[in-house]
């Protein structure tokens, strides 16, 4: 397994307020797309504020990750999902409990550098034994949307909290990322330096792909 020595050569920005987050997300429509007022976004923030490096999310059932892609911006280019992953609202939480509600918090969130060039496959367990979970797709996004900084070059992310389970039960080997495009490809060169949701294989190791997660989740 690849070195597990944390990198802490990077210091992420710190999350707003949750009352600040609540305003980006109703600024951005986020309440709309979810079928939730802005008061009833607003009323969960202050009644859940004060709790530092929180991060605010929308259920993905309420906001699914094609609703939010969108939404992302970065050289003010908008995010996409990339062309041959048209199934992605359809990639669920797994191995991970959601609170049973249309909002909630997700804690201590890390972007996971220390296990870039780890494999999905050897990253589950080793987040497993540092008692975390790995974020879903819909939280990264959410995480990106309030703060845009800690998405940067060569230090990216993989939201393994979400995979794809297929008809005969087994799960599908592409595993959920957010990184930035290069414009090459199908992306198209207008999208060069865009946040672009897209996925890799859960056996590969790539040295710009970290792996989020949190310490938990509660409504």
């Amino acid at each position: 397994m690849p070195d597990t020595t944390p990198d802490t050569s990077t210091v992420l920005p710190a999350l707003p307020a949750l009352s600040a987050q609540a305003e980006r997300l109703i600024e951005l429509g986020v309440h709309e797309i979810a079928g939730l007022s802005a008061d009833e976004i607003r009323r969960f923030a202050a009644e859940t504020d004060g709790e530092a490096g929180a991060l605010l999310a929308v259920h993905p059932d309420r906001a699914p990750a094609s609703a939010l892609a969108p939404l992302l911006r970065r050289d003010d280019k908008p995010g996409f999902v990339v062309v041959d992953m048209p199934d992605v609202d359809e990639f669920a939480p797994s191995a991970v409990e959601l609170p049973d509600a249309p909002l909630y918090v997700v804690t201590g969130v890390d972007r996971g550098d220390h296990m870039a060039n780890w494999s999905p496959d050897e990253a589950l367990p080793a987040l497993t034994a540092e008692d975390r979970t790995p974020l879903l797709l819909t939280e990264g996004i959410h995480w990106v949307l309030q703060e845009p900084a800690v998405l940067e070059r060569n230090r990216c992310f993989m939201t393994i909290g979400s995979r794809l389970r297929k008809a005969d039960g087994s799960l599908d080997a592409r595993t959920p990322a957010i990184w930035i495009s290069n414009g090459t490809g199908r992306d198209g060169r207008e999208r060069r330096n865009a946040p672009k949701v897209g996925w890799c294989w859960w056996n590969n190791r790539h040295t710009w792909l970290g792996f989020a997660s949190t310490t938990g989740r509660r409504a």
